[in-house]
């Protein structure tokens, strides 16, 4: 419900009686990183993963609390740890902020294995879209539209409403001087997020192409 401090304050009275449950600290992390408040976030974090070592979820959510503080190695290493555990239920996400965490740190070969791996895992895995995106991204930054273009097709596909990916698409079709389809893509962005900088990026391309 984005009640924070309440669920502070109930994790906080429930710590006081079951100190040794990992639980109480994982989601007391979830809740100081929603606030904001990343260090207690990270201790609290910690603290569920020195109850239960193989607490793949709260080694997960702190690897995305060292990626957005761009620690990639960091969190590369927390992604490994939450993936050691062969129990753990949902292997994909991990996989898919690990691929992230390799992105950002311009090592698009193994961010592309990452990817693969995630959707070799959950075929059906509703992260898909997303990673469908991010490939076209890869390729993009490499120069190889022909190969962004297949994945932000299919990101659309699979999600029509993934409308930053429309807008990537729109900028490929540029590339290869389809305007015709560049048009469309812009369209839909505007379409489907008209208060967005997207939108407003959108608008100046169909300004130059009219």
């Amino acid at each position: 419900m984005g009640q924070y401090n309440n669920a502070i304050r109930d994790l906080l009275d429930a710590k006081k009686y079951n100190s040794s449950n990992p639980k109480v600290y994982y989601f007391l992390g979830m809740s100081y990183h929603r606030k904001g408040l990343m260090d207690m976030a990270i201790e609290a974090f910690q603290e569920a993963i020195s109850l239960d070592e193989n607490y793949s979820e709260a080694h997960n959510y702190l690897g995305t609390v060292y990626a957005e503080r761009q620690l990639w190695d960091k969190a590369i290493g927390e992604y490994e740890k939450a993936l050691s555990n062969y129990l753990y239920d949902t292997p994909s996400f991990a996989l898919y902020n690990m691929a992230w965490a390799y992105y950002s740190k311009k090592d698009y070969k193994t961010a592309l294995i990452k990817y693969q791996e995630a959707l070799n895992l959950d075929q059906m895995t509703g992260l898909r879209p997303q990673i469908e995106k991010n490939v076209g991204i890869i390729y993009l930054e490499q120069n190889k539209i022909s190969d962004a273009i297949s994945h932000f097709q299919k990101a659309v596909e699979l999600d029509p409403s993934i409308f930053d990916a429309h807008f990537l698409l729109g900028q490929c079709y540029l590339k290869i001087h389809d305007n015709k389809n560049a048009k469309t893509a812009f369209q839909e962005v505007i379409k489907l997020a008209p208060e967005s900088s997207f939108s407003q990026r959108a608008k100046k391309y169909l300004q130059s192409l009219n």
